[in-house]
């Protein structure tokens, strides 16, 4: 049987728990106005670029990766 349904659907149910306990946990974590984001506001103009939550979250998403992978073999 191929692997890609299993994949899609085992993805999904990540993301579904992901976001539930972001829900819950975003009250208290502040992820996405980390100092070292940059914001520019000027007139009318706004400008976000969340830097360090893209990095934080790239190094947390590389260990679940890392973590998986050893299990994996």
């Amino acid at each position: 049987m191929n692997n890609v349904p299993k994949f899609l659907v085992g993805a999904g149910v990540v993301l579904i728990i992901v976001g539930l306990i972001w829900m819950f946990v975003g009250r208290f974590i502040n992820l996405g106005r980390l100092p070292g984001d940059i914001a520019v506001e000027k007139g009318n103009f706004k400008f976000y670029f969340p830097v360090v939550t893209c990095i934080v979250i790239s190094v947390v998403l590389s260990l679940i990766a890392y973590i998986v992978r050893l299990f994996m073999k």
